[in-house]
């Protein structure tokens, strides 16, 4: 395992676009656990029609399910942006100091995300802080590709 991580400047950014994937799939995996016996892996997307139709789950959590289902198609959509942010930064050579917090603030904006569309936004009062963590991450992916193009752009010796 050693062997993974064995070299100078632990370069995080490759490992976060994995990392992100388990944080768009996780209000998934929220929600299956919330839906039980409405989910069903032989009709893939049934849950969300069979939790709308059971009228024994309560009103909060067929709405959480219904969250967390948009949480992570939003997390599917969005996912290749980023992979493809990462890529060019360090293909273009930007800093890999740079690049690392920037991953991991883009991480930290999905779970943030998740956590306000899923579970605080119990209270819909709380639906424009969604759209702040949704834009903080969308404004993290396009810095990776504004820094990728200043250095590319930049001189070379």
């Amino acid at each position: 395992m050693a062997a993974l991580f064995d070299h100078v400047g632990f370069d995080l950014a490759y490992y976060t676009v994995p990392a992100a994937f388990v944080l768009l799939f996780a209000p998934h995996m929220y929600a299956v656990q919330l839906a039980g016996k409405n989910h069903d892996l032989t009709i893939r997307g049934k849950m969300v029609d069979n939790v709308v139709q059971d009228e024994g789950v309560p009103k909060k959590v067929r709405q959480r399910i219904i969250r967390a289902e948009a949480a992570t198609a939003n997390g599917l959509e969005t996912i290749g942006l980023y992979a493809a942010a990462v890529v060019a930064a360090k293909v273009a050579g930007v800093e890999t100091g740079a690049i690392n917090s920037l991953a991991v603030a883009y991480l930290a904006s999905r779970a943030v995300y998740n956590y306000l569309y899923v579970i605080a936004q119990d209270d819909a009062g709380r639906a424009s802080y969604r759209s702040v963590a949704w834009c903080v991450g969308i404004g993290i992916v396009f810095t990776l590709f504004i820094k990728a193009g200043n250095a590319g752009n930049a001189p070379r010796p």
